[in-house]
Parts: C-alpha cells; sequence; structure tokens
C-alpha cells in the first residue's frame, strides 16, 4: 500500500508542479491598453491556431453595429463555465443564452468584471510553439475585453467570436469566452464599455470548467 502510495505521489507531485507552468505558457499574450486597434486588417487574412493555418473571415458587406439601449435597465452578463454557456440579464429578466467556449489551454479567470473596452476587430496571440498551442489571429470579431482590481486590463481576457473553431459548448480557449460570431455581434450591440458610460457591463464568472 505504501509503494502504491509513493508511486501516486510521484505522479500528482510534478504535474501539481508542472500545470501553472503550461498554464503560462499557454497564456494570451499581454496587450497594451492604450495602443489596440478596432480596425480590420486587409494585410492580415491568414490565421494559424495550434498548427493549422486558416483564413480570416472577409470583412462583412454592409455591417451594421448599433447600441441596443434599454432604458437604463441594469446589464449583466453571466458565464457559467460549468455548463459553458452565457447568459445576459436586464435587471433580472434574462435576455439572452448562448453556447461558448472558456478556458482548456488556460484558465478562465471567475469573478467580477466589468468590459472596459469594445473592439469591432482586433490581432490576438499566444499560447506556446513548443506545446503546438501557440495561435495567431488576425481580425478577431466583436471582442469585448474585461477585467478587475485582480485581473489586470493588459492580461487581454476577453469575450469574441471564433472564426477557428465550431466546438461551442466545450472548452476551447486560452482563457477568454468564445463564441459563434453571430452571437457574439448580438451580444457586442447590446453590452456597453466603460468607454461608453463610464462603467462598462458587469461580467460575472462562477463554475468549474469541465475536463474534456
Amino acid at each position: 500500500m505504501k509503494r502504491l502510495l509513493t508511486v501516486a505521489l510521484l505522479i500528482i507531485i510534478p504535474a501539481v508542479l508542472l500545470n501553472p507552468v503550461i498554464n503560462y505558457l499557454n497564456r494570451q499574450s499581454p496587450i497594451d491598453p492604450n495602443n489596440i486597434s478596432s480596425n480590420y486588417n486587409t494585410k492580415l487574412l491568414t490565421a494559424q491556431f495550434h498548427g493549422n493555418k486558416i483564413s480570416t473571415p472577409l470583412y462583412p458587406e454592409n455591417n451594421v453595429l448599433s447600441s441596443k439601449s434599454s432604458d437604463n435597465k441594469e446589464k449583466r452578463i453571466e458565464i457559467d463555465l460549468t455548463n459553458q454557456k452565457l447568459y445576459a440579464f436586464e435587471d433580472n429578466k434574462k435576455v439572452y443564452s448562448f453556447l461558448v467556449s472558456t478556458g482548456k489551454w488556460g484558465l478562465t479567470p471567475t469573478g467580477e468584471f466589468h468590459i472596459w473596452t469594445k473592439l469591432e476587430y482586433t490581432l490576438m496571440t499566444g499560447g506556446s510553439k513548443a506545446l503546438n498551442t501557440y495561435y495567431y489571429l488576425p481580425n478577431v470579431p466583436y471582442t469585448m475585453y474585461f477585467y478587475s482590481n485582480s485581473v489586470s486590463k493588459f492580461k487581454g481576457f476577453g469575450i469574441h467570436g471564433a472564426y477557428w473553431h465550431n466546438n461551442f459548448g466545450h472548452p476551447m480557449s486560452h482563457g477568454c469566452i468564445n463564441m459563434k460570431i453571430e452571437d457574439a455581434k448580438e451580444l457586442f450591440n447590446w453590452a456597453t464599455s466603460e468607454q461608453e458610460n463610464g462603467t462598462g457591463t458587469k461580467v460575472v464568472i462562477y463554475g468549474t470548467t469541465p475536463k474534456d
């Protein structure tokens, strides 16, 4: 019995020590809050995700973004990691429910946050080439970055559309919240940022990410 316990500890302890390192290597590259663009980049049309090259979607013709005002109702976004769902509320009335993909190769933070900026398109990079988790994703659509007192803006956690996978309902990200592009646009039009109203829509993240 002691031998089995020792072997188990030898297996478990290195994993416990290694996981924080792996999470660090798999994280999104830090962003500069003072130097980010919301413009579609016509020169960057090829993305890379975990060794696979992907064409970025072309900029949609007649793309119209609109703000969906709700007459001073309190807006709140909740992200349920356990069920891989996102809910949007006006006061306490649920107005949206979407499947999402949260962190698999990097952790999605839990707690209470606020949206500080909204970017129609932006560049995201991160991961590790050595671990085959590197990604270079131009023109990520409908990104809403959020932060809190303990999770700074430069860490680059956000809610956004994803064109590089279609496995929503399962963890697939490096820490952000991935959505179908059409769902992300709907939420983008509905939510507000600090830059728009001084506070930004509240984001509450809870639960435990499934191990799939």
